[in-house]
């Protein structure tokens, strides 16, 4: 025996509606906030990438020619006595 769905009163309806689309404009204006701040912060670290692969290019570069020459060294024939 069920019994018949009870009736809500449009005054809840309302206020469940309401609520619904206040909560999915929060959502959006939430959402745009936080996109807006990782967008500068995503142009921060990129600015930061060129200078960092720089850096590193450079140190490659003096380890490369740190190699060279510990190697030249090794590759040097001893002189006998």
């Amino acid at each position: 025996m069920s019994q018949p769905p009870v009736r809500v009163s449009p005054l809840i309806k309302l206020g469940r509606w309401s609520l619904l689309l206040v909560g999915i404009a929060y959502g959006a204006a939430h959402q745009s906030r936080l996109s807006k701040k990782e967008e500068k912060v995503r142009e921060i670290e990129a600015q930061q990438k060129v200078v960092r692969d720089a850096k590193l290019a450079e140190e490659k570069k003096r380890n490369a020619e740190a190699e060279a020459r510990a190697l030249a060294e090794l590759s040097k024939p001893t002189p006998k006595h």
